[in-house]
């Protein structure tokens, strides 16, 4: 049974909506869809068929429908042409209407959502210290910025931290060769041109400093973090913010472990039969220790 709920932070009421599991392992995880800060929602597969798959396994889900950046940010954006089913920008804030703001509120509200889930564990079958916190590409972005946030905090952190196909860095990394061959192909709106990162980046930002480490958790001090999953797709311009991430966290003594799906674009947890999404939840269940 799923229940939707309204929490309260950064000045704005926000949505999660909560999957228990069919037979609890002990394990939850506060889940955060991706959309470049600007779109998803709930019900898109990367939230809702993730979340469905986890607690099918064992772990209960808090998915979080946090405040979306302004829109603003879309007009630097390449029309996805080639992309099979996606709706253009302006079709995607129609489905989204309500309220936006930029950084830190999303941030915020994702520290809450996890502590909500702590306190609200033993509802969810869980214990309070196998709570977990991750999300996809924009919302692995806000996870990992608030498992900074927490552990600076010290109080409650975070069991384990599951990153998909993050973004994690306010420019990216430059592209190695293997990186710049494997996007061959690629449709332009998938393959993240300067132009468009920049422009999500400021939309998201909102004037705040991009070196913020709890903007951009790449530019943090990253010791003490949880054990950390990076799921990354061989065809996304993205891992090679992934990928810089976790070289960042082994170097700070993170216990981490990256998997590339081979032949996977951007966004493959939203095609819930795709080989890439069923292996990415094997391997999330096995994090939260299912």
């Amino acid at each position: 049974m799923n229940d939707d709920i309204v929490l309260d932070a950064a000045g704005f009421t926000f949505g999660a909506r909560i999957y228990r599991a069919e037979e609890p392992s002990g394990a939850a995880l506060v889940w955060l869809h991706g959309g470049a800060f600007m779109f998803g929602d709930l019900d898109m597969p990367e939230a809702d068929a993730v979340a469905r798959a986890l607690a099918a396994g064992g772990v209960s889900v808090v998915s979080v429908d946090y405040t979306l950046a302004p829109q603003e940010g879309a007009a630097g954006l390449p029309e996805p042409d080639g992309v099979d089913g996606m709706p253009s920008p302006e079709e995607l804030f129609l489905m989204r209407p309500g309220p936006r703001a930029a950084f830190p509120v999303a941030s915020l509200q994702t520290v809450a959502a996890f502590d909500w889930a702590v306190a609200h564990a033993s509802e969810l079958g869980a214990a309070v210290d196998r709570v977990a916190l991750g999300g996809a590409s924009a919302g692995g972005n806000l996870a990992a910025g608030a498992a900074v946030r927490l552990r600076d905090r010290a109080g409650a952190a975070p069991s384990a931290l599951l990153l998909a196909y993050p973004v994690l860095h306010a420019e990216l990394p430059a592209a190695d060769a293997s990186l710049l061959a494997a996007l061959e192909g690629v449709p332009v709106a998938l393959t993240f041109p300067p132009e468009a990162v920049a422009a999500i980046t400021a939309n998201y930002l909102g004037g705040a400093d991009p070196g913020d480490p709890y903007a951009f958790p790449a530019g943090a001090a990253l010791d003490g973090l949880p054990p950390t999953l990076l799921l990354t797709a061989e065809r996304d311009r993205l891992r090679a913010s992934a990928e810089a991430f976790a070289c960042a966290l082994i170097a700070a003594g993170v216990d981490t472990e990256v998997c590339r799906a081979p032949g996977a674009l951007h966004g493959f947890l939203n095609e819930p039969g795709h080989p890439a999404a069923l292996s990415a939840v094997a391997r999330m269940l096995r994090a939260v220790g299912v």
